[in-house]
């Protein structure tokens, strides 16, 4: 299984110029590497790049309508954007984003012909509470109800521990493999044991060059979903390295 690995850019950076200097300079940094690289840059940036994979950092939940400031599936489609970041938690936080609505984005991505990245993860108040199992279980099963085990072969899930993101605290090996587990566990429940082995499960939450070949080689990570430190050329292809 190829090791994917997904550039969350988020709002950043803030001009044109800067994004294709940074697109540019991974370009240059993932050439003749193995792993499937990612580069999910701001909505109005899409358009400026080729050479790498894209992905989009969010799908609006219909097609098309009254809907302002959305984007839909085949408008991303149309731009030749292949994967799209759906769940993430700052999404669901300052966006008040439900497993429900989560649930719709992941099936109009997959109905456009996009692979969705779809995010989970637990909150440091939830995980102070053992209530992470609980949370995770949840999410996963209303994410994916009523997806049928064809399409569910082409989601990525992004485990990133809400706790961990952006506070340079990453998730120690041990937990992030227990919870892979734990993932491939609910996977074989709502489907079966084969589709929870072959489905891609990443890793995202403070990953830098220092840690981020242990998720993959340690903890059983599929891959990466880095954030801020895909804002660095030479951390990214440091990070991309690993992933080797």
């Amino acid at each position: 299984m190829k090791n994917l690995i997904i550039a969350n850019w988020k709002m950043n950076p803030g001009n044109e110029k800067e994004a294709k200097v940074l697109f540019e300079g991974i370009k240059k940094r993932v050439k003749n590497i193995k792993a499937e690289i990612v580069v999910c840059p701001p909505f109005v940036f899409l358009p400026l790049f080729k050479g790498l994979i894209l992905g989009a950092q969010n799908i609006c939940f219909e097609e098309k309508g009254a809907f302002t400031g959305e984007i839909s599936g085949s408008m991303l489609k149309d731009f030749k954007i292949d994967y799209v970041i759906i769940g993430h938690s700052e999404r669901r936080k300052y966006f008040f984003e439900t497993d429900e609505l989560v649930n719709k984005k992941i099936k109009k991505s997959l109905s456009a012909g996009l692979k969705p990245i779809f995010c989970i993860g637990e909150t440091a108040e939830e995980r102070n509470n053992d209530k992470k199992t609980e949370v995770l279980e949840k999410q996963i099963t209303e994410g994916l109800k009523g997806i049928s085990k064809n399409d569910v072969k082409k989601i990525a899930i992004a485990y990133e521990p809400v706790w961990a993101i952006g506070t340079g605290n990453n998730c120690s090996i041990d937990e992030t493999m227990s919870s892979i587990l734990f993932i491939r566990k609910i996977i074989s429940k709502l489907y079966n044991r084969g589709f929870a082995d072959g489905i891609k499960i990443l890793y995202g939450g403070s990953v830098k060059s220092d840690n981020s070949g242990l998720y993959i080689k340690n903890a059983g990570a599929n891959g990466l979903l880095v954030g801020g430190a895909s804002l660095s050329t030479e951390e990214f292809g440091k990070i991309v390295k690993t992933a080797e």
